[in-house]
């Protein structure tokens, strides 16, 4: 009984290690009591402090976030970019003239899309050929080549620009008379092959062709 007290009593809550390693001593010899308990104590101590100091250490690292390594995609790199705003102009363009023919062959404006990719000046210089050959009788017939690239770029200003330079093919697009189908000739002066000079803007998500200069000294 006497050893309970060298012990000490394991109750609810005491540490689990401490309590089996307190052992009874009652049949130890006397002078070795002394050292068996400071022995188990020693032990005892010693487990709970490594098992505590474990423990907030693998708490503390579980406990903080690995950083992921960042996925950013690359940004588009500025010949990409403008490769693309180029391409984009030129579709408006060649739109353009698909709508324009469509008017200029029934000499009328409705039913196409001509103001959807014609604006300012090159859309006021349609509705002007339009009205003439209305008041003519004309109308067109077949369609014009081109052969045009994008000769300068300006995307970091508040509207972002661009000129189209084209090599502009008349020859297969002549005037004809509606009512009898007649083949108007060009006139004797006229190149039907030359230079038109486009300025083209873009308008939040879409490009506009604001002008078309066409010179016809310019042959191509």
């Amino acid at each position: 009984m006497e050893a309970a007290s060298d012990c000490g009593d394991v109750t609810r809550g005491d540490n689990v290690t401490r309590a089996r390693l307190c052992l009874r001593i009652t049949s130890v010899p006397a002078r070795n009591r002394a050292a068996l308990v400071a022995l188990i104590s020693c032990c005892a101590i010693g487990l709970t402090a490594c098992s505590d100091g474990g423990t907030g250490d693998n708490a503390k690292s579980s406990a903080t976030p690995t950083a992921a390594n960042s996925s950013d995609s690359p940004s588009p790199s500025p010949s990409s970019s403008e490769a693309a705003e180029k391409a984009a102009a030129l579709d408006a363009y060649s739109r353009m003239w698909d709508e324009q023919v469509k008017a200029y062959a029934q000499t009328d404006i409705k039913g196409t899309e001509l103001k959807t990719y014609a604006t300012k000046d090159a859309l006021a210089r349609a509705m002007g050929d339009l009205l003439v050959m209305k008041r003519a009788g004309t109308a067109t017939k077949g369609a014009p080549t081109h052969d045009a690239k994008v000769t300068s770029l300006s995307l970091g200003v508040k509207i972002p620009m661009a000129t189209i330079s084209d090599c502009l093919d008349i020859s297969k697009w002549p005037t004809v008379k509606k009512k009898t189908g007649a083949v108007q000739p060009f006139p004797t002066n006229q190149a039907t092959r030359y230079v038109t000079t486009v300025n083209a803007e873009k308008w939040g998500n879409r490009w506009m062709i604001t002008k078309l200069t066409p010179d016809g000294a310019r042959t191509c």
